[in-house]
């Protein structure tokens, strides 16, 4: 078990559950402690994807450089969020995506050349990077992006023509977008990757006559849910100590997962305990329907349980303690499970489970309207 902070605890308790409590502080401490390991200048632009709660955007954008945002509806609560860099990624922009981006003075991250002429024929001169999926050696993570076929990226035998039709349609081609991978906790070798998009980078933009080149290596840094692994920022800083980019180039990320997975809580109430042919159960008010990592990616996520003394009940209150219990969601679906067979010193009904390192992809991909089931409550960890 992890022990929670009291500010958390204190928002946990401040209201109804389920809730998803959110620690601003910690979003503005990961940023700060991620540029300290950067090569100085480098850009850092949260990507939304992973939350995009108000407060979590808020504080990101006080420590970071701006944000990073992959549809529409991002792009419009970032320029509400008051962004001053926006990057705006993804493979399958529409029309209307393109003269919103452009409108708004985003950055767009061009994923094709097909989409680089249509942003020149539906919305004019834009501020462009170039994303490509290059040959470069595997770099660890639970999902490969470039360097193996992919939707993401242009080829690299494309990029030459892309630049024609840049200069052609009036577009500012600021440098190159390189996203590779997501959640990687090898930071070894994120940092040797990242030396390799600044000599790429470096080298691409002397070819292509391109000054002052953003280099941007996307996101990937990694965590482990469970505790189990963290990713160095030591190792990553130690193997970034030398680099010189040279050329006026800047490096830029565009960190997810890394900022805020340990910025947020999930707590539920647990409805009941029982026992299934001879394994414990703990059935909760809440489940996948509002944290889904679990389910989708086939792992037990250690939960705290906060003891709750009051019971209501003029009956026995259902509990066990020693024992190694499941926690199951409220849905009718057996894949309704967050935790198994985990080590509980004692749980009870009326008790609350909580889920730390669940601030990044956990409501944002909960299939939230499965059943008409109620969303979650948010609140914000206070400070002091």
């Amino acid at each position: 078990m992890t022990a929670i902070p009291e500010r958390v605890v204190r928002a946990i308790e401040d209201g109804p559950k389920p809730v998803y409590v959110y620690d601003p502080e910690t979003v503005r401490e990961r940023i700060g402690a991620l540029r300290a390991a950067l090569p100085a200048g480098s850009l850092i632009a949260y990507a939304m994807k992973a939350n995009g709660h108000p407060a979590v955007v808020a504080a990101a954008l006080e420590a970071g450089d701006g944000l990073e945002v992959a549809s529409a509806g991002e792009l419009a609560a970032a320029v509400d969020g008051g962004a001053g860099l926006v990057l705006y990624s993804g493979p399958a922009k529409s029309d209307a995506d393109l003269r919103a981006a452009v409108a708004a003075g985003a950055v767009l991250n061009v994923e094709s050349l097909h989409e680089l002429r249509r942003l020149g024929a539906v919305a004019g001169p834009a501020r462009i990077c170039l994303r490509v999926n290059r040959a470069h050696a595997a770099l660890p993570g639970t999902h490969r992006m470039t360097g193996v076929p992919s939707a993401f990226g242009m080829g690299e035998d494309d990029l030459g023509e892309a630049v024609r039709v840049a200069a052609r349609d009036g577009h500012t081609l600021l440098g190159f977008h390189l996203h590779a991978v997501s959640n990687n906790l090898d930071a070894a070798a994120h940092a040797a990757y990242l030396r390799d998009c600044a000599v790429w980078g470096v080298r691409a933009a002397r070819a292509h006559a391109v000054p002052n080149p953003i280099i941007n290596a996307g996101g990937g840094l990694g965590v482990d849910v469970t505790g189990a692994a963290e990713f160095d920022l030591s190792a990553l800083r130690d193997g970034l100590r030398d680099v010189a980019l040279g050329d006026g180039a800047r490096l830029a990320v565009e960190p997810g997962r890394f900022v805020a997975a340990t910025a947020g809580w999930y707590a539920a109430e647990v409805a009941d305990v029982k026992r299934s042919h001879g394994a414990w159960f703990a059935v909760i008010r809440g489940g996948t329907h509002h944290f889904r990592l679990p389910a989708s990616w086939g792992y037990s996520h250690p939960f705290t349980v906060l003891p709750a003394e009051r019971w209501p009940y003029p009956f026995q209150r259902p509990g066990v303690s020693g024992a190694a219990v499941t926690v199951a969601g409220e849905q009718c679906n057996p894949r309704d499970v967050l935790a198994r067979d985990e080590p509980t010193p004692r749980i009870r009904a009326g008790d609350t489970v909580v889920f730390a390192r669940t601030g990044a992809y956990g409501w944002e991909v909960a299939h939230h309207d499965f059943l008409r089931l109620p969303h979650p409550a948010f609140r914000i960890a206070a400070t002091g």
